[in-house]
């Protein structure tokens, strides 16, 4: 094991026993799910600034910019996901053309039901403030991403 830490589960922490060697334990048994929130977090933050570019700076209709900034976003998820968060690894180039098509094919699904589709629905029908329906989207992706990675895209062979 890394560094000699044993992986320890949630259901197993005490709160008075929490210290440093309990905290990196926890990092161990879950380190894919935080590193892959961490990098999630960071990949909604790509989505938001180009939104934020693509929407207000340079004036581009909001369901339109969401599309670009969706796409933004994919290519950073994808490069950090295979690398921290899932380290995944292709020994052929077939294996990489599969896995990265699978990665986008996935992506796609989840950004033509959330943060496309459900999108234009809540800023076009329900009229709900542009801002609000991107946070709601994108939790929506983050959940559905993180599932679709896992049980498809980079699976343990």
């Amino acid at each position: 094991m890394k560094n000699n830490v044993e992986k320890i589960k949630l259901s197993e922490v005490k709160l008075k026993n929490l210290n440093f060697k309990v905290i990196k334990g926890l990092y161990f048994e879950y380190k894919e799910v935080i590193s892959y929130l961490v990098f999630g977090g960071l990949s909604t933050i790509v989505n938001f600034i180009s939104y934020f570019i693509f929407a207000r700076i340079v004036g581009i209709g909001e369901v339109t910019s969401s599309g670009l900034s969706w796409f933004c976003a994919v290519l950073f998820a994808y490069i950090t996901n295979k690398l921290f968060v899932f380290e995944s690894k292709t020994n052929s180039k077939k294996d990489f053309l599969k896995e990265i098509f699978s990665f986008f094919s996935c992506r796609v699904l989840s950004g033509i039901l959330c943060d496309v589709g459900t999108f234009a629905l809540m800023i076009n029908i329900f009229k709900i403030n542009d801002i609000v329906a991107k946070i709601v989207t994108q939790i929506m992706v983050i959940i559905l991403n993180y599932v679709l990675s896992k049980v498809i895209i980079f699976k343990k062979k």
